[in-house]
C-alpha cells in the first residue's frame, strides 16, 4: 500500500506516455479514461466520487468496529456470533479491499501502477472477502429462521461447535473461489499493470467466463434464493401463528407489519447492493463485444462495497440489544464512577438468556405451525419472537 502511495506522489507531475505498455487497454477490460480530468465539471465529479468512497471506507471501519467490540465485550451478546463474524469480515474489507478499490477506481490515482503480483492479490482479496461476507449473511438468515420457527431445535443444535463449523465452511468455500482467480492468469509479457485495469476481467476469455459464471451463481444466485425463501417463510409462519386466535389485535398487526417491513428492508438491501454488481459481470461474459459506459464498473463496484458499511447497521445496530449495550458502553466510558447513572448501567449487563427472556413474555398458548411442541412455560407468541430476534 505504501508503495502505491509513493508511486502516486512520484508520478503526479509526469505526463502519461501513450506508448507505455502498462497503460495499454487490455482485452476484455472495460474502457476507462485515465489522466487529468479535462474540465472542471469532470474534476468536480471525480472529487465527489473520491470523497464518497473515502466516506464509505471510514464508515465501514467505524461501524463494524463498534458492533464487533460491543458483541465481544458484553457476555450476553456473544450469542450473535455470526453478526460478529460478519463485522469482522467487513472490517477486513474496509482495511484491505476498499483502499485498493479507491486506488483502482479514482482518476486521482490514475498513474498508480501495480505489478502482476499486486494485481493478483487485489483480485484475490476482492473475491474471497466478497464471498465470505455474502456467505455469512446467508448463515445469519438461516440462523434466524431456526431461532424463530424452531426455537427448541435451535437451542439444542446451535452450539459453539456448529457455529465454528459454519465459519470454517464459509472461509473454505471463499478460499476455493479466491484461489480459482490465480489460474488462467494472462501472460501478456508485462511486468506492470495500470491499477485502473486491474479487475476481475484480467484473465483469459474462457477462464473469465467460467469463473464469472461460478462466482455469480455461488455468491449471488444461491444465497439470494436462500435469503428470500427463509425470510418469506419466517413472515408466513408468523402471520399464520398470529391469526390462529381470530382477528388480530392492533399491537399484533403493528408487530407483524414492523417485522414484514424489516424483512423487506434486509432483502432489499442485499439485492440493491449486489444485483447490479453480478448482473454487470454476467453481462460482460454473455456479450462478446459489450458496450458499457466508462464509469459503470466503478459505480456497480462501489454500490456493492457499500454493503460493507451498511451491514453493521442492518444486522447489528438494527438489533435493540446491541443498540442499548453500545449506548451503555459509551456512557460507561464517558461517565465518572461517582455518577449514579454509571452504577445503574453496569447492573444491566447481567441479563437473562434470549430464550429465558422470550419465555417470560409468553401470552396465551397456541401451536406454531412447523414448531416442535413446547411446554406451556415457553413462549407462545411467534410474532413477539420475530420482533425480539429482529429488533430486540
Amino acid at each position: 500500500f505504501f508503495s502505491i502511495i509513493m508511486q502516486f506522489y512520484l508520478k503526479v507531475e509526469k505526463t502519461l506516455s501513450p506508448s507505455t505498455s502498462a497503460w495499454a487497454p487490455m482485452p476484455s477490460a472495460p474502457s476507462r479514461q485515465l489522466g487529468t480530468p479535462p474540465n472542471p465539471q469532470t474534476r468536480f465529479r471525480d472529487l465527489t466520487g473520491l470523497l464518497f468512497m473515502v466516506t464509505l471506507n471510514v464508515l465501514a471501519l467505524l461501524a463494524n468496529t463498534a458492533v464487533m467490540v460491543v458483541v465481544i465485550k458484553v457476555p450476553h451478546l456473544r450469542k450473535f456470533a455470526f453478526v460478529c463474524h460478519l463485522c469482522a469480515v467487513d472490517l477486513l474489507c474496509a482495511i484491505l479491499l476498499m483502499p485498493l478499490g479507491i486506488v483502482s477506481s479514482s482518476p486521482y490515482f490514475a498513474e498508480v501502477v501495480f505489478n502482476v503480483l499486486e494485481c493478483q492479490i487485489y483480485v484475490f482479496l476482492n473475491v474471497i472477502l466478497i464471498a465470505a461476507s455474502i456467505f455469512t449473511i446467508t448463515a445469519i438468515s438461516v440462523e434466524r429462521y431456526y431461532y424463530i420457527v424452531h426455537p427448541m431445535r435451535y437451542e439444542v443444535k446451535m452450539t459453539r461447535k456448529l457455529t465454528l463449523a459454519v465459519v470454517v465452511m464459509v472461509w473454505v468455500a471463499s478460499a476455493i473461489l479466491g484461489f480459482s482467480t490465480v489460474f488462467g492468469w494472462p501472460s501478456y509479457g508485462q511486468k506492470s499493470i495500470s491499477a485502473a485495469h486491474c479487475s476481475l476481467h484480467w484473465s483469459h476469455k474462457d477462464h473469465r467466463r467460467i469463473f464469472s459464471a461460478l462466482f455469480s451463481v455461488t455468491c449471488f444466485c444461491l444465497p439470494a434464493v436462500v435469503i428470500f425463501a427463509v425470510y418469506c417463510n419466517v413472515y408466513k409462519v408468523a402471520r399464520v401463528a398470529a391469526q390462529q386466535h381470530g382477528p388480530l389485535p392492533s399491537w399484533t398487526n403493528t408487530q407483524v407489519n414492523k417485522a414484514a417491513l424489516t424483512l423487506m428492508i434486509i432483502v432489499g438491501q442485499f439485492l440493491i447492493c449486489w444485483l447490479p454488481y453480478f448482473a454487470f459481470h454476467l453481462h460482460l461474459i454473455l456479450n462478446s463485444k459489450p458496450h458499457t459506459p466508462n464509469d459503470l464498473e466503478v459505480v456497480v463496484t462501489w454500490l456493492a462495497y457499500s454493503s460493507f458499511a451498511m451491514n453493521p447497521f442492518f444486522y447489528g445496530l438494527l438489533n435493540r440489544q446491541i443498540r442499548e449495550e453500545l449506548c451503555k458502553l459509551k456512557r460507561c466510558y464517558s461517565a465518572y464512577p461517582t455518577d449514579p447513572a454509571f452504577s445503574k448501567t453496569r447492573a444491566s449487563f447481567a441479563m437473562p438468556s434470549p430464550r429465558t427472556t422470550l419465555d417470560q413474555t409468553g401470552q396465551t398458548g397456541f401451536r406454531i405451525p412447523g414448531q416442535i411442541p413446547e411446554e406451556k412455560t415457553c413462549t407462545n407468541t411467534l410474532v413477539q419472537t420475530v420482533s425480539k430476534k429482529l429488533f430486540y
